[in-house]
């Protein structure tokens, strides 16, 4: 939900914001360092009590106790428990300063024996306002409407409030229910094979195709003639010795840019999230496995491919499918393109050249039929994701 806070509610933010990231950064730090002190064999007496130590620091209460500035009453106690050791694998990363501005509190049902959106520490106050501890009283905008018509117990869990880098406020909630939030539509039995391509965003086994709106490359120019700008004050900036956190000049156009930069993600999002759920409605969806990361090599590709946003697409169809109860698999997409969906023939062997990109429509040189390119390979996919179901 976007939010609307007040100057004294920004500065409160901002105020956990920062003691957020200097507890993680602070666990992260004394992690490092008890891994490499445990490291010596040797039962030095400094190094057990250097460890013993920093064991104790480890927890929030510890952490106030050391750290004076972190007992400031406008701090939520539950922002200085936010760390986590959800690192599984490899060494977590120090969070740097930065203009986003972010941290978690949790909501609690102290005495209430049912848990609904209106009667927690987070709580919403009417169909505009939200209560949120230390902030107080906040104007929301949003998708909570559909959520807050809900009559069933709904139990608020985590909440984040997020600063983005071109100064807007949002609030997300974690939400839990006995009672679904989307009740699950029934089979239709439709199955379909999609192929992802630069030309236009995706063709499906049915011949439907989808446009690629190319949204960076609308914007291309305008962020280009801001970017430049931005480059020159900050140029300015650095030769007359003033900070660019303080250059007035500086940081409008850096929100400026920043805000070109929103215009494109929101707008990309928002397509893809349209053309995944219309897919999903299908109780099967085949599509190709996407190395991005290789594909990105290609300089003459590169563009059209990050703007596309084919990875993300991706994700979505995987976590939607698993909502609305359907099955969505991913196939190796080797010969897809190359390989006649009538007879299996595939061009560039039995002394045949295989197609280039500039071949968008084909005719099988062993059973004569003709294809278009794109909607042949969503074909093939999907009777690759067939086969890998079964």
């Amino acid at each position: 939900m976007r939010i609307y806070p007040s100057d004294r509610q920004k500065k409160i933010i901002k105020i956990n914001s920062d003691a957020s990231r200097f507890i993680y950064n602070e666990m992260v730090a004394i992690n490092k360092e008890l891994w490499r002190l445990k490291q010596v064999k040797l039962p030095i007496d400094t190094i057990q009590n250097r460890i013993e130590q920093l064991e104790l620091r480890q927890s929030a209460k510890q952490m106030s106790n050391h750290f004076q500035f972190l007992e400031d009453k406008r701090i939520d106690s539950l922002t200085k428990a936010a760390f986590r050791k959800v690192h599984t694998a490899g060494v977590p990363k120090f969070h740097r300063k930065s203009y986003v501005w972010r941290y978690q509190t949790n909501c609690q049902y102290l005495k209430q024996k049912a848990a609904y959106l209106t009667n927690g520490t987070v709580h919403f106050e009417d169909s505009k306002h939200v209560i949120v501890p230390k902030l107080g009283r906040l104007r929301v905008k949003g998708s909570h409407q559909r959520v807050l018509a809900r009559s069933a117990e709904t139990r608020i869990g985590t909440v984040t409030i997020v600063k983005d880098a071109s100064g807007r406020f949002f609030l997300s909630m974690q939400l839990a229910s006995d009672t679904p939030f989307v009740n699950w539509p029934q089979n239709t039995g439709k199955q379909i094979g999609i192929d992802l391509n630069t030309e236009n965003f995706l063709t499906t086994s049915n011949g439907d195709t989808v446009a690629n709106p190319r949204y960076y490359r609308i914007i291309k120019g305008r962020l280009a003639k801001a970017q430049r700008i931005l480059s020159r004050r900050a140029r300015r900036a650095k030769q007359e010795h003033r900070p660019l956190r303080t250059s007035k000049n500086y940081q409008k156009q850096r929100l400026l840019v920043a805000k070109l930069h929103a215009q494109v993600f929101e707008r990309r999002r928002d397509f893809l999230h349209n053309v995944s759920t219309t897919l999903i409605n299908h109780d099967f969806v085949a599509a190709e496995e996407l190395r991005s990361k290789n594909m990105l090599k290609n300089h003459a590709l590169a563009m059209s491919i990050a703007d596309v946003g084919w990875r993300t697409f991706l994700g979505m169809l995987a976590y939607k499918a698993e909502l609305y109860h359907r099955q969505f698999l991913t196939v190796n997409p080797k010969n897809t393109t190359q390989a006649c969906h009538e007879c299996g023939f595939v061009m560039g062997t039995a002394g045949t050249e295989k197609l280039t990109l500039a071949d968008r429509e084909w005719t099988c040189p062993k059973c004569h039929a003709h294809h278009v390119r794109d909607h042949n390979a969503a074909q093939n996919i999907l009777t690759k994701g067939i086969i890998k179901l079964a």
